[in-house]
């Protein structure tokens, strides 16, 4: 089953970061961040939901 609380703690983290970010006026590292959070959570879900995706 996947790991949605993982998935959810991995995105919330990424975004909180990003805004941070976006608060210092490190747009092109707060975008960097959200990308890397989003690949982060894919990559739990395809390594806990018993799928690999191709």
């Amino acid at each position: 089953m996947a790991d949605y609380q993982k998935m959810y703690t991995t995105l919330f983290s990424a975004a909180t970061e990003a805004l941070n970010m976006l608060k210092q006026g490190r747009i092109d590292e707060s975008r960097y961040i959200l990308k890397q959070g989003q690949r982060q959570a894919e990559a739990i879900y395809r390594n806990t939901s018993g799928q690999e995706t191709k």
